[in-house]
C-alpha cells in the first residue's frame, strides 16, 4: 500500500508508486490505459499497474492475490465485464476490502451510472472519454482516500437526490435487463449475454414494466430518455 506522502517527505524518500489493478475486458483498452497511467511524464507519485483482469471473477481473484502480496492502492473497474459486471463486483470489493478505493470506468455517460456507483461505495466514476490528465488525477485522489467527483457526476448526484423515479426501485439484475432492453436487445439476446434462461429474462422484463409503469419496451425507452437515462 502507498505510504503516507508526508512521512516520505520527512524521511527524504521518493513517493511510493500507486499500485493499481486494472479491470477491463478489452486488452487494447487496458494497454492504452496502462500506458497513460504509467507515463513517467506524469511526475510523482508514479502509478504502476500491478495486475490486470478481463472478467469480474478475475478482478476479485486478482485483488485477493495482490492484497495478500504487495497490496493495492486503487482498483480501476470497468462496468461492462463478463462473468460478473462491475456493479456486481463493486459491492464484493467493498465488503472484503473496505479501505481499498474503487474507481469505476465506463463508456456510459455519468447520468446513467455515476450516482448508482457512488451509492454502492465507489471512489469515483470515470468516463472513458475523459482527458488523460483527469484520469491520472482521479487515481491519485482515490489513492489518497478522496472521492473523485467530476462536474457531470455532481450533476447526476444532485438529480438523484432531488428527483425520485419508479426505476429507482429496480434491483441490480433488473437494472441490467432494463439497460439492455432500452439498447434494443431482444429477450433471447439478453438471456445469452447474462447467462440466464429466456423465461427468467421475460420475468425480469415483466417486473421492470410493472415498477416503471411502462406498457412496452418503447414506453420504457421513452421513460428512460425523459429521466436522463439514469435508471
Amino acid at each position: 500500500m502507498m505510504a503516507p506522502q508526508g512521512q516520505e517527505a520527512r524521511e527524504g524518500l521518493p513517493p511510493t508508486p500507486i499500485r493499481v489493478l486494472l479491470g477491463d475486458d478489452h486488452r487494447i483498452v487496458r494497454e492504452g490505459i496502462k500506458q497513460l497511467l504509467c507515463d513517467p511524464a506524469n511526475g510523482a507519485p508514479a502509478i504502476t499497474v500491478a495486475a490486470e483482469a478481463a472478467t469480474g471473477p478475475e478482478v476479485l481473484s486478482g485483488t485477493a492475490a495482490c492484497q495478500a502480496g504487495g497490496g493495492l492502492d486503487v482498483v480501476l473497474l470497468d462496468i461492462a465485464l463478463p462473468g460478473q459486471d462491475g456493479l456486481e463486483v463493486l459491492p464484493v470489493l467493498r465488503r472484503q476490502w473496505p479501505d481499498l478505493p474503487v474507481l469505476m470506468l465506463s463508456t456510459y455517460p455519468e447520468r446513467q451510472y455515476a450516482a448508482r456507483c457512488i451509492k454502492l461505495g465507489a471512489a469515483g466514476y470515470l468516463n472513458k472519454s475523459v482527458d488523460p490528465d483527469v484520469m491520472v488525477e482521479a487515481v491519485r485522489q482515490a489513492a489518497r482516500g478522496e472521492v473523485y467527483v467530476s462536474p457531470q457526476t455532481a450533476t447526476a448526484l444532485a438529480m438523484a437526490i432531488g428527483r425520485r423515479h419508479a426505476g429507482d426501485a429496480l434491483s441490480h439484475r433488473e437494472h441490467q435487463v432494463f439497460r439492455l432492453l432500452i439498447e434494443g436487445h431482444s429477450v433471447s439476446e439478453i438471456g445469452a449475454q447474462l447467462g440466464l434462461a429466456v423465461n427468467t429474462i421475460s420475468t425480469y422484463r415483466t417486473r421492470i414494466l410493472e415498477k416503471t409503469g411502462a406498457r412496452n419496451d418503447v414506453e420504457l425507452a421513452l421513460s428512460a430518455e425523459r429521466h436522463g437515462q439514469r435508471l
